[in-house]
């Protein structure tokens, strides 16, 4: 069984990434879900993710966790374990994963990542699947928060659009307080078969997805050779 993960670094949705995931079940009509944890739930999101939808051969579904046991008699593994595809949205990373973990929905999702659903998302949606990355989760500055280690790397959403996330990610690589790891512009993708590469796809020729270790105490960064589905 294939464990596949498409990655992205801005959480905004658009028609080739979510159609790049839908593709990748196999299925003629996925079923593909969104998790709109990080934003609260915030309904414009919600809104964008289904217009999306609409032009795209796909079934939506949104899986919100602000329910409440009267009124859903599905557990949230047999909800995630029906879907196709799972995408998970942009906001707060740590604020998400505590009430995952709360709820269980981390370990549905690894269960459903282990027997083939497809798993994506960009911003928080694509760091939470990483041991570690920074995050603006927190007051003041970017810190470190751990993911779910799916692949056990660590990762920076935003590379390009947020000034301070390059040489942040750099020096937290170079002092060992990260691993190596995967770096992606708003608008670049990478996905993940089995927890190596597979490929790098890209909205537009200005954006890519990077490799970043340190070697020698240096920082090297390796860009990945991505085809434009844009």
């Amino acid at each position: 069984m294939k464990r596949q993960l498409l990655v992205y670094g801005s959480g905004r949705h658009t028609v080739p990434f979510l159609d790049y995931m839908a593709k990748a079940t196999g299925k003629e009509t996925p079923n593909l879900c969104f998790i709109p944890t990080a934003s609260g739930e915030d309904p414009e999101y919600i809104k964008s993710f289904h217009e999306v939808c609409s032009q795209i051969d796909v079934v939506p579904h949104v899986m919100s966790v602000w329910i409440n046991s009267y009124d859903q008699k599905e557990s949230f593994e047999e909800i995630i374990q029906r879907m196709d595809a799972i995408v998970v949205g942009g906001g707060n990373t740590l604020n998400m994963l505590a009430i995952w973990k709360a709820q269980g929905i981390d370990i549905a999702l690894k269960k459903a990542y282990d027997t083939g659903v497809v798993m994506g998302g960009g911003s928080a949606g694509s760091l939470c699947w990483f041991n570690a990355g920074t995050t603006d989760s927190r007051p003041k500055e970017l810190s470190i928060v751990n993911g779910m280690s799916f692949i056990d790397k660590s990762h920076c959403p935003h590379y390009n659009s947020e000034t301070s996330r390059r040489p942040l990610y750099h020096n937290n690589i170079r002092s060992g307080k990260l691993n190596d790891g995967y770096a992606c512009d708003d608008r670049s993708a990478i996905h993940f078969i089995n927890e190596e590469v597979y490929t790098s796809v890209s909205l537009d020729e200005r954006n890519h997805s990077y490799y970043v270790y340190s070697k020698n105490g240096s920082i090297k960064e390796e860009r990945l050779e991505s085809k434009v589905i844009g």
